[in-house]
């Protein structure tokens, strides 16, 4: 076990750093705001983004006494693949703008620490850029866009990087309007405006990383997609990109084309969810895109118990959203979820700390979850079950 793992932070971690909210006030005082705003925003009011973290709050634990607390285990599986602990890094757009190669670090950091990395369509780092700094398989997230040319060609392209497995996202279908990035004026790279000049100038080590990389714009997209070469044909690109057509047909011939293991993300509510486990995909991940898309939908734990049991063992079940503790992913284990994922918290470490903070916030989490296992009377995280929370 880890200095962490007994509750003492890691070498070169600051000793203020204890929980994932210390994370996040490092990342807002070292990432421009545009960016920091980026990763920590939800969509219109924001009702959404807050239910998925306040609804755990609701979740409680049984606390037992007196059983055999020794040789704790958090090891499992997710999608057959083995895990130290059944959590993965969600897929999430732009996470080269928090650290610079941000998703090169955070792939690394979830090598080493033996979790799945998902690398996003909307990466500033390339498939081929992780791979190449990589030993290991991590999986892919794909949006169905209209250029289907440029969809085969992802799929081919990770399929050639030994991606172990493909995540479908099924929700963005139209774009989610997020108030905070419209008012920022959101873009990748920084456009040179005043505010944007004042919020890089104010974090030097920031733009000084960012002046060593050459990975500052979308590279799984520009040089690929067909008419885009730069960051002004990128924008007119994506903006007509979005798929409204897109329907279960489209699962099929992609799952057909890509024929390893396939994760549908974006099931928050029962009916998908039956529709979903007779697709022949591998998992879904019960999820509201981080409260992302529709405002005012259920959070993603409220929906989670309802949909294991409307789909039973027919298919492995997921959960994205509100996570920010390892108690968070225990309670959502002992609804059922059979992996969860972890978005912001592990960007909050990213841009606090680089690899160093994603491994930090990993650390917080594993920990998190060991203490409160124990306490519950549990010494597998596979025997996790809804006899270990209050009814």
């Amino acid at each position: 076990m880890t200095a962490a793992s007994h509750g003492r932070p890691l070498r070169g971690t600051p000793m203020s750093v204890l929980e994932i909210a210390d994370l996040k006030r490092l990342a807002r005082k070292r990432v421009p705001k545009m960016f920091f705003d980026y990763a920590d925003s939800g969509s219109w009011t924001e009702s959404t983004y807050r239910a998925n973290e306040e609804d755990f709050a609701k979740i409680k634990f049984r606390q037992r006494i007196l059983v055999d607390m020794s040789d704790r285990s958090l090891e499992s599986t997710m999608v057959g693949e083995k895990v130290s602990m059944p959590v993965a890094l969600a897929p999430t757009g732009m996470c080269g703008m928090q650290h610079p190669d941000g998703e090169i670090h955070a792939a690394q950091a979830a090598e080493e620490f033996g979790v799945p990395f998902t690398l996003s369509t909307m990466s500033i780092c390339s498939i081929e850029d992780v791979a190449e700094r990589t030993t290991k398989p991590f999986w892919f997230q794909l949006y169905v866009l209209k250029d289907r040319d440029f969809v085969y060609n992802l799929i081919d392209r990770a399929k050639a990087a030994k991606c172990s497995a493909l995540v479908l996202t099924l929700d963005l279908q139209i774009l989610g309007q997020r108030h905070k990035d419209l008012r920022n004026g959101l873009s990748a790279p920084p456009k040179f405006i005043p505010k944007h000049i004042w919020q890089v100038a104010t974090r030097p080590h920031w733009a000084f990383g960012m002046l060593g990389t050459p990975r500052r714009t979308f590279r799984n997209i520009v040089g690929h997609a067909k008419g885009v070469g730069d960051l002004a044909s990128l924008s007119s690109w994506t903006t007509e990109q979005f798929d409204t057509k897109l329907s279960w047909k489209d699962v099929e011939w992609i799952k057909e084309r890509w024929g390893g293991k396939l994760i549908l993300k974006g099931i928050n509510d029962v009916e998908d969810a039956e529709m979903a486990a007779r697709s022949g995909a591998d998992a879904i991940i019960v999820s509201n895109h981080g409260g992302r898309q529709l405002d005012g939908a259920p959070s993603s734990i409220s929906m989670l118990g309802p949909i294991v049991d409307a789909v039973g063992d027919r298919i492995e079940v997921h959960m994205d959203g509100g996570i920010r503790s390892g108690q968070d992913v225990l309670k959502a284990l002992c609804l059922g979820a059979k992996g969860t994922y972890i978005g912001r918290p592990y960007l909050y470490g990213l841009g606090a700390m680089g690899k160093q903070g994603v491994t930090t916030a990993l650390e917080i989490i594993h920990r998190e979850m060991d203490v409160s296992l124990a306490l519950c009377g549990k010494r597998l995280i596979t025997q996790a079950s809804r006899h270990m929370l209050h009814r």
